[in-house]
């Protein structure tokens, strides 16, 4: 056993804790969920032709430690998800363009208490700060079709100031059908901004097509 074995294991007398990735006992991830969690980057397209990294498929054990964080507020496993996180960031665009996170509505930030993409952010070292903010409430995107997913979005972000002349990356945590992120793009491009590329944590794999250049669906 490793010091860092060690270490976890003393931690987990003091601080019972289960995986995030599948429930084991006295790991944030154990081993077999921290390998589901390494960084495989692919790259789509919204329908406005921005290319989306993502670094992981929203399935498994990356599925289950994402909706821990998201819905049962298991912000210990925020900064593990940051690495995959990373490494689509740095894949999407140079270093000179910004990171632009998409934020939460505000029903959700005061339910949970804290914005998981901000949280992510942080995680991987980046500063991102708050670009864009909500306009109205909307429904939760994961109880609708991909066209009520698009009409659930539109019109509902807009800049907090002006951002002419900026470049940006967008950073969400899992893209599904893209309504979101051509949103937050429309929202950025309103407000002078160019949006280079998009970066997620995690892709939807039933709603995104398996070649390497497919298009999310919208």
């Amino acid at each position: 056993m490793n010091l860092p074995d060690a270490v976890l294991d003393a931690l987990a007398v003091l601080l019972p804790v289960d995986c995030a990735g599948c429930g084991a006992a006295d790991r944030s991830l154990c081993p077999s969920c921290a390998v589901a969690i390494v960084a495989r980057p692919v790259t789509r397209r919204l329908d406005d032709g921005t290319p989306v990294v993502s670094a992981l498929e929203y399935d498994g054990a990356v599925r289950s430690a994402i909706l821990q964080l998201k819905e049962h507020g298991r912000t210990d496993v925020a900064r593990r998800l940051a690495v995959p996180l990373r490494a689509a960031l740095r894949a999407a665009a140079p270093r000179s363009v910004q990171p632009l996170g998409v934020p939460s509505s505000r029903a959700a930030l005061r339910r949970r208490g804290y914005d998981p993409v901000a949280l992510l952010l942080r995680g991987a070292g980046v500063r991102a700060p708050r670009q864009l903010t909500t306009t109205r409430p909307s429904r939760q995107q994961k109880s609708l079709g991909a066209q009520a997913r698009a009409t659930n979005r539109d019109g509902y972000l807009r800049a907090i100031h002006p951002l002419t002349g900026g470049r940006f990356v967008l950073v969400d945590d899992v893209s599904t059908t893209g309504a979101t992120l051509l949103e937050a793009a429309r929202a950025v491009r309103a407000a002078g901004g160019e949006v280079v590329a998009a970066a997620t944590l995690a892709h939807t794999p039933r709603r995104i097509s398996h070649a390497s250049e497919g298009s999310l669906d919208s």
